[in-house]
């Protein structure tokens, strides 16, 4: 099987069949990032992704010369390793390391390095003593304030066994207060089950509840779908949690499996495989593991499937003959409708997550493969991206404003890169540089993460990264790892 065919098995045969323009595989490569969170809670947690004029974007590289967080407003926050009594002890390792990545990986926190810490870790509202007539007490809020911490926010906490289980006391200070009843943004009781699994659950919800209060959507919990060959010669789709861990094969068809897509309810997966001979689409219930039943058209090809706002299915297909064009149906099948007329290959359809009302898409139309917009009738079309290079695999940010694709501009053909795009302006940032090969992008719910596939590190891997580049993780080692696509919520 050729790479084109690989990269996408739907569109193969139709790209070459087409005034031998480049293939839907060299498409993915430039775009750009806005994102901006405000700080609900202390003004010192601002955050301000920047988008420069789009003329600078051909004279400047790198991710911070379009768009970048306002270094000097992140809040810096402390993390102290917590201690346990009893058999909760044993879990604090796991449930220390996990709230210090949670905080790290959101992007939310600049973390104070933790040989900056007091010797004095406060366990309790208690343990702070507030000085009397300018002399020291005891461990105090400046202690964390002041260099060489230099904190706006502090994580204070001890666990210990309840029941036989773990139990856990969370705070969170705000350490620029001088009153420990004031300071104090967070105070809450967790539980979990008395071992790591449940030390390390815990360390999420006490991260997630932190989040939430400076307005951040937590990612903890999420899933990532993606085509993986790990558990032989042949791709089938296989799940992880949102960090990489938890690793399971959904699909066991034995045959080529790809392109998921995840149900509006997080519900149902739609895929790709060639377990019939031709690319057809398959549904499989997320609940039970069950397949679904689905008609699938007539036609050599039924791929790259997408679901819409109520449920209901997207796909392209040559159901008319001729090229890849894409087609709406009801949820088994039936009532197929085309919505792009053309005589070029139309693919990878993406409904606008906030409106419903809207699809970007990959077309080759005017020449090699680029981003489309239209509505649900297949109308008011409009092209996106422009310039040299192919442009693939559009995204929809969660809130409808953005998209991050796959783009060629300014590689050689096949290398592509990141990009994200306001819609509304066009105006573009690019995410990754050259680090091998980058694609596939999807979102994260919270819509300040992106996972993706990339070669980088040798062989196509699933990575994340926050939304202006930074923060690069790779999550998949074994196998050859692509596609990805983040679960709804």
């Amino acid at each position: 099987m050729d790479d084109a065919r690989r990269r996408f098995p739907a569109a193969a045969v139709d790209v070459r069949a087409q005034k031998r323009e480049p293939s839907m595989e060299s498409l993915k490569e430039r775009m750009t990032a806005i994102m901006s969170t405000r700080n609900r809670v202390s003004t010192p947690l601002l955050l301000a992704l920047c988008l420069l004029p789009a003329g600078l974007a051909q004279q400047r590289t790198g991710p911070d010369a379009l768009i970048k967080i306002i270094g000097d407003g992140k809040g810096t926050i402390a993390v102290p390793d917590m201690r346990g009594t009893g058999d909760a002890q044993r879990h604090m390792a796991v449930f220390n390391k996990t709230l210090f990545e949670d905080l790290q990986d959101s992007g939310v926190f600049k973390m104070a390095p933790k040989t900056s810490y007091p010797i004095e870790i406060p366990q309790r509202p208690q343990d702070f003593k507030p000085p009397v007539n300018n002399q020291r007490m005891g461990p105090w809020l400046t202690d964390w304030s002041n260099p060489p911490v230099s904190a706006n926010f502090l994580t204070v906490g001890y666990a210990g066994v309840q029941d036989n289980r773990f139990l856990l006391y969370g705070w969170l200070f705000n350490v620029e207060q001088q009153n420990v009843a004031a300071a104090q943004v967070l105070n809450k009781v967790y539980l979990g089950d008395l071992s790591e699994e449940g030390a390390r659950k815990v360390a999420h919800e006490f991260a997630a509840d932190i989040l939430a209060k400076f307005g951040v959507k937590p990612i903890f919990g999420t899933k990532i779908y993606y085509t993986s060959s790990r558990g032989g010669n042949v791709k089938e789709i296989w799940v992880m949690d949102w960090d990489g861990s938890n690793k399971k094969q959904l699909t066991r068809l034995n045959s080529t499996t790809t392109f998921a897509a995840v149900s509006p309810d997080n519900t149902r997966l739609a895929f790709t495989t060639f377990a019939r001979g031709n690319p057809t689409v398959m549904l499989m219930s997320l609940e039970t593991g069950r397949l679904l039943p689905f008609y699938n058209q007539k036609a050599s090809v039924n791929a790259s499937p997408e679901f819409t706002a109520d449920g209901n299915l997207l796909f392209a297909s040559t159901a008319h003959g001729g090229a890849l064009n894409i087609y709406t149906c009801r949820q088994d099948g039936s009532g197929l409708r085309r919505l792009a007329h053309s005589t070029a290959i139309e693919t990878e359809p993406k409904v606008n997550p906030r409106t419903g009302s809207e699809i970007v898409f990959t077309s080759g139309r005017s020449g090699p493969p680029q981003i489309y917009k239209m509505n649900m009738e297949g109308a008011d079309v409009v092209r996106l991206t422009s310039g040299e290079g192919e442009a693939v695999n559009p995204s929809w940010h969660p809130d409808g404003q953005f998209i991050a694709f796959s783009w060629t501009r300014g590689y050689d053909p096949g290398n592509y890169n990141i990009f994200v795009m306001d819609v509304a302006t066009g105006k573009d940032v690019q995410l990754t540089h050259g680090q091998g090969r980058n694609e596939n992008p999807s979102w994260a719910p919270d819509g300040r993460h992106l996972v993706f596939s990339s070669n980088r590190s040798g062989s196509l891997q699933i990575w994340t990264m926050l939304a202006d580049g930074t923060q690069l993780r790779q999550l998949t080692h074994e196998g050859i790892n692509d596609k990805p696509v983040w679960s709804r919520n």
